[in-house]
C-alpha cells in the first residue's frame, strides 16, 4: 500500500485527532470537567492505538479505532445537546462535572473579549464573580466549535479506517493465496518416471 494513499491519509486523520484532543484536555483540566477529561483520555489512548496499528499495519488495532469513532461522534452530539440546552438538558447544571463541584466551562470566564466583575463575597473573604460582559463569543457556542470540529474528523477517520482496513485485508489474502492456484508453483519439481524395465538375463552355455 503506497503512502499516497488512504492509509498515510488515516495516519495524518489520527495525528490531527490527538493534537486537537490534547488541546481540548488542556481546557476542560482548567475547568474541572470531569465527565469530559475522562472521555477525552480514553479518545487519546485509542487513538495512539489507531495510529499505531495504522503504522504497523494491524488491522485488529484499526478496527477498535474505528468502533471508538463512533462512540466519540454520539459523546460529542451529546454535548452539542448540553450547551445548547436540548431537552430538559441545562448548560448550567452540574452533570459534567459529576455533580461533585461547580465548575463549568473554562471558556465562561475567559472566552474572547471576555471581562470579569468581582465583588467579595458576603461574609468571606474569597472574591466572587457577579458577571461576564463583553464576549465576542458565548462560550457554549465556544463547546459548540469544538465538539463540531471532533465530529467532522471523527467521520473522515471512521471513513478512512474502514477503507484501510478493508485494504489490508486484501493484502493479507492475496499474499495467503500466493502461488495457491499456480498450474506451476515456484518449488515446481519435475519427476520423470523412470522407464527402466527389469528383464531377465540368460547364460547362454
Amino acid at each position: 500500500m503506497g503512502c499516497c494513499t488512504g492509509r498515510c491519509t488515516l495516519i495524518f486523520i489520527c495525528t490531527f485527532q490527538l493534537m486537537l484532543a490534547l488541546e481540548r484536555q488542556v481546557f476542560d483540566f482548567l475547568g474541572y470537567q470531569w465527565a469530559p477529561i475522562l472521555a477525552n483520555f480514553f479518545h487519546i489512548i485509542v487513538v495512539i492505538l489507531g495510529l499505531f496499528g495504522t503504522i504497523q499495519y494491524r488491522p485488529r488495532y484499526i478496527v477498535v479505532y474505528t468502533i471508538w469513532t463512533a462512540v466519540w461522534v454520539a459523546w460529542n452530539v451529546f454535548i452539542i445537546c448540553f450547551y445548547l440546552e436540548v431537552g430538559d438538558l441545562s448548560k448550567d447544571s452540574d452533570l459534567l462535572t459529576f455533580n461533585i463541584s461547580a465548575h463549568h466551562s473554562w471558556w465562561r470566564e475567559h472566552g474572547p473579549g471576555c471581562t470579569r466583575r468581582e465583588i467579595p463575597s458576603a461574609g468571606m473573604d474569597a472574591q466572587a464573580y457577579v458577571s461576564v460582559a463583553g464576549c465576542l463569543l458565548e462560550y457554549q457556542y465556544i463547546e459548540v466549535l469544538h465538539s463540531g470540529c471532533q465530529i467532522l474528523v471523527s467521520l473522515l477517520g471512521f471513513v478512512y479506517a474502514c477503507y484501510v482496513v478493508s485494504a489490508i485485508t486484501e493484502e493479507e489474502d492475496s499474499f495467503d493465496f500466493i502461488g495457491g492456484f499456480d498450474p506451476f508453483p515456484l518449488y515446481h519439481v519435475n519427476e520423470k518416471p523412470s522407464h527402466l524395465l527389469l528383464k531377465p538375463m540368460y547364460l547362454s552355455t
